[in-house]
């Protein structure tokens, strides 16, 4: 093997480039089972972010359900999933551009099945006997204050206008329909909360002509998050509960609620899109559930009446999904080797088969980081999380006493996580001699009730001492060089960005994606599922308007000298252009250096392979100028201004 040549960090060549990156980016979601065929969402950056239904048959051919131009995908909440529902082969799916639901059987081409109007659909499950499907509905309306959302019934046969169900609440979820076709249970919330703050878990009888009586709450409230409710093949109702302080498996049997998993470990996640599941009946003694515990995701069989509970080894550190039937599971996984991938699991021999991955990796394991579980002391007595990849290039090293300059990462959300999913964005970086550090900041799902309420009323404050404190931790161990640190986020991710920044002098450079700038903008402008959100984190609007002005990095711009680039998607519902436009119109005025990259047809989060590669590219020249990195591949300039 050739020896490794000697070139300082961040100038090493990789074969891991931005076009691989956005070649990779093809993401997955809504895993379906119906009589032996697995469906599954893929969402294509090379068609522009297209979603995509794509199915296996039994025999194990594999071939995409939704024709071209249609895109399977809704706009409900805006963060959208649960898209799609199948039953008997007999596919319905919300289509992007017109949110309508149509109705594609096995050979024909969609058809409407919902008029023309200003709704939008999610989360549907099939009422055969009645010959309609049941679903969560969001109502706009140029004369309402806000969307009005329901729970709705839609006949199958189409023409009709959808039926309300249930009404009254702020937002609905998970309608789920008993094995009989004779019980209904559902979620539903209130502002202020988010569905991880509170909700509410409701069951009705359905009348045959399908119209709902005696609903009676059975669990949940304002302070107990409650998540998946599913029937069991025998018709009891289980649901996922956060009462104990942590995401935890429950059943209803005789209108009791039981334990089935009391175990210091997550089983539910924030339910930021519809259509999300982290465990399903293999039979109706048997779940396959998956649960994290200190970041890393594990896989298990549950006997819900025993409470046996058996962990399944796999490779894999991230799962979600999850869908079972006879004899087997399938879910999305991946790990720090592996990208994201359909994977279906013999429940017989415990093997896993990959059905299809997120794209075939050829690079050399040696050209990968592998991630170092970190835990640091934080702000307030406290500790945060985080995963390390420190640089790693098999054709490289350093010169003697060089430290590499280090990227830290704040997810969005931002009740999200940071992954370990072999993320080529982040072996992007390592790879040509960067550190990163992926952080899971107070605030951050997998670590408990607790830990993700320190954010509560801290937002701006806690995540950003995490950020700081987690680059510190690494100064203090002689990993990265303090001259040359970064922060980048994006969403709620760049909002912590620029606050580190802006309230703290440790960073170099930073880079938002998308990121807040002006808290009141966004309480004052964004969609309904967020309205609310930041009664939580910050305080309510506009009685503490004090603090939403103190903790926004617009309002502080003076403080604020940081080299940055942002990017925004010209067309994002949730994070306004705006936002961008001010910090950048301010960063210019003050002449600190600054670019802007903006995206006309992009959205909240990037998904045309186009401006994932460009964004990408952008980020590494900005950073390689402010640190005067010599780069071993050209890429295209972007302009700086104040340079």
């Amino acid at each position: 093997m050739t020896k490794p040549a000697i070139r300082p960090y961040g100038s090493w060549k990789s074969p891991i480039s931005a076009d691989l990156v956005a070649s990779q980016a093809l993401g997955f979601t809504d895993v379906k089972i119906d009589n032996g065929h697995i469906y599954w969402i893929e969402s294509r950056p090379s068609e522009k972010g297209r979603c995509v239904i794509v199915q296996r048959s039994p025999e194990g051919s594999v071939r995409d359900i939704t024709p071209s131009p249609y895109n399977a995908r809704t706009r409900m909440h805006e963060y959208g999933g649960g898209s799609f529902a199948v039953a008997e082969r007999t596919v319905i799916f919300s289509h992007f551009s017109d949110q309508r639901l149509y109705r594609q059987d096995p050979g024909a081409d969609p058809l409407p099945i919902t008029p023309e109007a200003s709704k939008r659909y999610a989360d549907a499950v099939f009422d055969r006997r009645r010959g309609r499907i049941i679903c969560a509905c969001e109502t706009h309306s140029a004369n309402a204050s806000e969307p009005v959302n329901t729970l709705a019934a839609v006949k199958l046969a189409g023409s009709a206008e959808c039926e309300t169900l249930v009404s009254g609440n702020d937002f609905y979820a998970s309608p789920r329909l008993s094995p009989d076709g004779s019980r209904l249970a559902w979620l539903t919330w209130n502002h202020p909360n988010m569905p991880w703050d509170g909700t509410e878990l409701w069951v009705a009888e359905v009348n045959e002509d399908g119209t709902l009586s005696r609903a009676e709450k059975v669990a949940g409230g304002v302070e107990e998050s409650i998540f998946q409710p599913e029937w069991s093949p025998d018709g009891m109702l289980y649901f996922i509960s956060d009462r104990s302080g942590w995401w935890n498996l429950y059943s209803l049997r005789n209108n009791r609620i039981q334990p089935v998993t009391q175990q210091e470990a997550e089983f539910g996640v924030p339910q930021w899109v519809f259509g999300m599941s982290t465990y399903a009946f293999e039979s109706a003694g048997r779940i396959v559930c998956a649960y994290t515990r200190q970041g890393r995701w594990h896989l298990a069989c549950l006997c819900p009446l025993t409470g046996n509970f058996e962990t399944i080894e796999t490779p894999f550190t991230e799962l979600g999904f999850l869908r079972a039937a006879s004899g087997s599971a399938v879910f999305i996984a991946g790990s720090h080797r592996d990208p994201l991938a359909v994977v279906r699991l013999d429940l017989v021999s415990r093997t896993c088969e990959v059905i299809r991955s997120s794209g075939k990796i050829t690079i050399a394991p040696e050209y990968l980081s592998s991630p170092e579980a970190i835990e640091f002391p934080t702000s307030n007595d406290r500790k945060a999380y985080a995963f390390f990849y420190p640089p790693q290039n098999r054709d490289y090293v350093a010169p003697s006493q060089e430290k590499p300059p280090l990227l830290v990462m704040s997810h969005g959300g931002p009740t999200a996580s940071a992954s370990t999913t072999l993320n080529l964005r982040i072996q992007y970086w390592t790879s040509r001699g960067f550190a990163v550090l992926d952080v899971n900041y107070r605030g951050s799902a997998g670590y408990g009730r607790a830990y993700r309420r320190q954010l509560n009323g801290q937002w701006g404050v806690v995540d950003v001492d995490d950020c700081v404190n987690g680059a510190r931790y690494l100064l203090r161990r002689g990993d990265v060089d303090s001259n040359r640190l970064a922060v980048r986020g994006s969403s709620a991710g760049g909002f912590t960005t620029l606050c580190a920044l802006t309230f703290h002098n440790l960073f170099k450079a930073g880079a938002s994606y998308y990121g807040i700038s002006d808290l009141e903008s966004l309480v004052t402008g964004t969609h309904k599922f967020e309205l609310h959100y930041l009664d939580r984190l910050i305080g309510p609007y506009p009685e503490c308007v004090d603090r939403y002005r103190d903790r926004s990095p617009i309002t502080h711009v003076d403080r604020l000298s940081c080299p940055l680039i942002v990017f925004q998607g010209l067309d994002d519902p949730v994070v306004l252009p705006n936002q961008a436009e001010m910090i950048v119109t301010s960063l210019r005025g003050k002449g600190v250096p600054v670019a802007y990259l903006p995206f006309p047809g992009e959205q909240h989060g990037f998904r045309s392979a186009e401006t994932i590669k460009r964004s990408l590219e952008a980020e590494l020249y900005f950073y390689a100028t402010i640190f005067d990195i010599t780069l071993a591949d050209p890429v295209a300039p972007v302009p700086i201004d104040n340079l």
